[in-house]
């Protein structure tokens, strides 16, 4: 696949790791202001580096972007006479809506929004997926893409500030989460790296469990838990510091705010 990256900042650059740890590329433009940002990538295979989106506009098939929301209109309006029939244009940009987009560049274009996580430089990205009419037809291009660099799941669009919480917020809390296990560890006599260690893969493991089984959190929370035993009384002690609740009046919180956000900038 011929693709291109407009924007190559901390998105841009997991999505470019995870594209060429992949080998899903046929060439890749990466593109930023500033290309000493990107330096690391010098030297790939079929890799190039350039301040110049016209340039990889026109020697690409795919378009991804990953600009500041406050950039993306101008782009689009820089680059609208070089888009053929052949882009297919796909927009990981929080909360710029697809009727945008199609206002600027028209709604004949196979156009794509996706909101994968950081976690796709290594292979492992929730990535939720949407489209206008048009992208409809080529969304098996985004979902190809997508699921070599980790899952990917089709939702409406009406969906995509939720997606935004729940997998790309979603990953500094997981992160926090991670964290408090490995400082637990920790104060129970391991040294903070066996701890971490310790903590990264029993989540792992935890979470290829339910991706294996299908199951339900608890069917796997009853298989360790026993009448009186060490794992019901934490996670009791637990419930009542309000773990559960904290956690998702944090996920509503995070959701209130980027939906204030969206409100600013209409």
């Amino acid at each position: 696949m011929k693709i291109a990256i407009i924007g190559t900042g901390n998105l841009g650059k997991s999505i470019a790791k995870g594209l060429i740890t992949n080998n899903a590329i046929t060439t890749l433009y990466l593109t930023k202001r500033n290309t000493e940002g990107i330096s690391e990538f010098e030297g790939y295979k079929n890799v190039t580096l350039t301040t110049d989106n016209n340039l990889a506009v026109k020697n690409s098939d795919i378009l991804i972007f990953a600009v500041q929301p406050s950039h993306l209109e101008q782009v689009l309006k820089d680059i609208k006479p070089l888009i053929t029939d052949n882009h297919v244009l796909i927009s990981t940009v929080t909360g710029f809506d697809i009727s945008k987009m199609e206002a600027i560049i028209g709604a004949e274009q196979y156009i794509i929004r996706a909101m994968p996580n950081t976690a796709i430089a290594v292979g492992k990205s929730m990535t939720c997926i949407c489209s206008n009419t048009q992208g409809a037809k080529r969304i098996k291009v985004a979902e190809a893409i997508f699921n070599r660099l980790g899952h990917s799941l089709i939702i409406p669009e009406s969906q995509m500030q939720a997606a935004t919480v729940v997998c790309a917020s979603g990953i500094a809390f997981w992160m926090r989460l991670i964290r408090a296990t490995t400082q637990a560890g920790i104060q129970l006599g391991f040294d903070a790296k066996e701890a971490q260690e310790l903590a990264m893969y029993t989540s792992e493991g935890a979470a290829n469990l339910l991706i294996a089984n299908g199951h339900h959190p608890e069917e796997e929370i009853d298989r360790v838990t026993t009448p009186k035993g060490c794992t019901i009384e934490g996670l009791n002690e637990m419930e009542h510091k309000g773990l559960s609740s904290s956690l998702i009046q944090g996920m509503v919180a995070s959701y209130n705010k980027i939906s204030n956000i969206k409100k600013e900038q209409i």
